[in-house]
């Protein structure tokens, strides 16, 4: 199984995707850097809560939506 980081990862690229945006975009949405962003979606950082709710409000979806796909 994949860890919690990677699962993440994936379900932020995939409501990523589904807005139809690129990384830059988002992480401009977001208030994130695209650097940091693209660590996020390869699972490759430890996220705050704090930057999971920017994600979230980026995406326009609750928290609850990007967990349920972790």
């Amino acid at each position: 199984m994949e860890n919690v980081l990677t699962r993440f990862g994936k379900a932020v690229r995939k409501r990523r995707k589904a807005l139809g945006v690129s990384q830059e975009e988002f992480a401009d949405l977001c208030g994130l850097d695209r650097s940091y962003m693209g660590g996020v979606e390869r699972g490759e950082r430890n996220i705050s809560l704090v930057n999971i709710e920017k994600i979230a409000k980026g995406a326009g979806v609750p928290l609850k939506d990007l967990f349920r796909e972790v």
